[in-house]
Order: C-alpha cells, then sequence, then structure tokens
C-alpha cells in the first residue's frame, strides 16, 4: 500500500483530546457520552527531527474495521510490512507565535476518527489546523484517552431505514429517479420524512459533538488557531452533512464542504449562507440535489467518475474491491480531493484568492451555482 506524502511546505503532528461525560446519551439515556477527537497540525519540517511518526490505526480500529467491511486486515502483519506508518508525526512541536484557520471535520458513518487522515494530513501540511471527531457508537470504533474505546453499535444499522427493508427498497427506487433538482429534493424528502427519522435525530447528536469539540478547541487551543478567519466544515458522507447542517445554522462556520453525504434534516426552508463545496459519485449524486438549492454564496457541485463511496476515504488505499471503492487509481483519486479541499478553503476560509480554481477534467466534472435568492 502506497500511504500519501503530504504535498504542502509543513511537516504535520498530531495529538489527541477527549471532552468527557459531554451530556447523557441519546440512545441510551443511562450512560455519559463523551467525544474523542484528533488534532493535525502545521510544523516546520525542522522542528520533527527526532520525533516519532504515529500510526495509522490502532489494533482496536483494525478489528473495528475487519468485521464492518468483512475484509482480511491483519494488524500484525501490517505492522510487520511498515504499512501501519502515518505521515504525520505524535506529539509533534505545537506552532510557537504562528496561528492557522481551522477545519472541524467529521467522518462517515461506520467510519472512524483518523478514516480521512490522509486528507486531513494535507490539508494541516498547507497550513491548517484540521480537528477530526469520532462520535462514538456510529463510529467502527472510537478510542478515548484513557485507553478506553466503544465498538460500533449493530444495533444502529437496522435502524438507519425504518422500517429497514422497506426502506433500503425505497432509497434503491430513488436512485434511479429522474427528475430537475427541485424535484430530486422533493422526492428525497418525502424517502427520509418516511424512513430515516433515526438519521434525522442522530445527526443533531453529531453536531452536538462537534460543538463539543470545538467548545476544548476554544479553551485549549487558541494559541494554534486563527479563530478570526472564522471556521471551515468538512466531513464524509454523514460527516458530510453534519457539515452542511454546521454551514447552514452557524455563523460561526464560514464554509463547508460535504464528500458524498446526503443532506438529511428537515431542509425544505434552510437558505444556504455560505459558500460550500458538494462531492459526489455517480451512484450518490441525486441525493446531494437539494444542496443546489436555496442558498445566497456560491454553490460548487464536483462530480468524481469512477468512484463508489467509500472510496473517498483511506479505505481507497486499502481495499482493492472496485465495487466498494470505485475503478478510480487511488493516487488519482487523492490528488482531486485534496485539489478540491485546497482551492475551497484558500479562497473562503485563508482568503488568500478571490476563488477556487477548479476546472472539469477527465477525473471530474465541476458545476458553480451562483446565488438563487
Amino acid at each position: 500500500m502506497n500511504i500519501p506524502v503530504p504535498s504542502g511546505e509543513y511537516a504535520v503532528g498530531t495529538f489527541t483530546y477527549t471532552v468527557w461525560n459531554d451530556r447523557p446519551e441519546a440512545l441510551y439515556p443511562s450512560r455519559m457520552r463523551s467525544v474523542a477527537s484528533r488534532v493535525y497540525y502545521p510544523v516546520p519540517k525542522d522542528r520533527v527531527n527526532g520525533c516519532t511518526r504515529a500510526k495509522c490505526m490502532s489494533r482496536n480500529m483494525a478489528a473495528g474495521i475487519r468485521k464492518a467491511f468483512r475484509i482480511p486486515l491483519n494488524y500484525d502483519k501490517m505492522e510487520a510490512a511498515g504499512e501501519n506508518t502515518s505521515q504525520c508525526y505524535a506529539d509533534a512541536p505545537r506552532p510557537d507565535g504562528e496561528k492557522y484557520p481551522l477545519i472541524m471535520f467529521n467522518h462517515g458513518m461506520m467510519s472512524y476518527r483518523e478514516g480521512n487522515s490522509f486528507l486531513c494530513i494535507e490539508l494541516a501540511s498547507h497550513g491548517y489546523v484540521v480537528i477530526s471527531v469520532a462520535h462514538a457508537l456510529d463510529g467502527i470504533c472510537t478510542e478515548f484517552d484513557d485507553g478506553s474505546f466503544v465498538p460500533y453499535d449493530r444495533s444502529i444499522t437496522k435502524k438507519l431505514y425504518q422500517p429497514f427493508i422497506g426502506g433500503m427498497v425505497a432509497a434503491l427506487r430513488f436512485t434511479r429517479s429522474k427528475g430537475t433538482a427541485e424535484e430530486l429534493a422533493e422526492k428525497f424528502d418525502v424517502l427520509q420524512d418516511k424512513y430515516c427519522g433515526f438519521m434525522q435525530s442522530r445527526l443533531e447528536e453529531w453536531v452536538k459533538d462537534t460543538q463539543a469539540s470545538l467548545k476544548y478547541a476554544k479553551e485549549h487551543l487558541s494559541g494554534m488557531i486563527d479563530f478570526e478567519k472564522g471556521i471551515g466544515a468538512a466531513g464524509h458522507s454523514f460527516g458530510g452533512d453534519t457539515a452542511y447542517k454546521l454551514c447552514a445554522d452557524d455563523p460561526e462556520y464560514v464554509c463547508g464542504v460535504n464528500i458524498d453525504g446526503a443532506p438529511f434534516g428537515n431542509r425544505r426552508d434552510t437558505v444556504q449562507k455560505r459558500p460550500f463545496m458538494q462531492i459526489s459519485c455517480r451512484a450518490n449524486e441525486k441525493v446531494a440535489a437539494g444542496i443546489y438549492l436555496k442558498h445566497e454564496q456560491p454553490v460548487w457541485k464536483v462530480l468524481f467518475r469512477d468512484m463508489n463511496h467509500v472510496g473517498f476515504s483511506d479505505m481507497k488505499h486499502r481495499i482493492r474491491f472496485a465495487s466498494m471503492t470505485g475503478k478510480l487509481a487511488p493516487d488519482v483519486m487523492h490528488e482531486n480531493l485534496c485539489k478540491c479541499h485546497l482551492e475551497f478553503f484558500d479562497a473562503y476560509l485563508k482568503r488568500v484568492k478571490g476563488e477556487p480554481d477548479i476546472k472539469s477534467s477527465d477525473v471530474i466534472t465541476v458545476t458553480r451555482f451562483e446565488s438563487d435568492m
């Protein structure tokens, strides 16, 4: 496996933190919900000499992936082959006197905190602090700073659609439906209102997780983060939907990117007031139709060819099943996915350029929607 090497001017450091007992767990009210996060941050390259590379994943994470994706992922074999060494440095010296813009990142349902680490590391190497938030019970494995961990709650799988079989059939029919963006958005709303009440309620919990993690960052990491620029939001799948909701509802978030996520939640009256980018594969293109409606700032649509949903994560470099990740080569996917994020956040978060320089190619098709309000 070829782990992508970050291309920015900085090396990348990383550490974790946990917000303990933030609130009662909505699924099990007798328990308290804690929020674990991983920080990726820029470090001058001459300051990482002697530092230790972080691991891509822990043994617990590898076991969770093996169970979730039914793939023969052997942790000990990865370690022996040197395939579990990340392109960032554990507890590298933190920025001294330099502050960087912040991107809050959320993984997808049944993913994990480091599930998009290659993208997060690339962003940090170009001068961003990226905080990746874990979502206990919904992620395949959530690890805390005291060594404890919470595995994926398998009861969630059948709650994603209620009733499950009927919802799955309706979702499949929707992907084959036709219509204008307005018609597709209405069809998706009908689908989620009938079958996806659990997903709508769970979105609120993910937003609370992100805000708890952000509160910690404001209290403890203000020395490395430039909060005056506002905050960027990004995420994959359900984490991308979380980014959309944060940008729509919270003025602290100034722009956001959704990687192949559907806009769950009651968004009929939502007006997106922030610049936003929707990245999709062909199979999930239609579920995002509502994102291109009702917005006051530019919305970008980037459609990847030869991609499947899971392929937008680090799994693209680990799973060789095109049916899961798509036929597009991992390095080509990574290069284009990172370019989309960097161009977008350089324009709307760092504000070092007027707008993203992203053009259609043989890999992506790019559409820019002007304000329609």
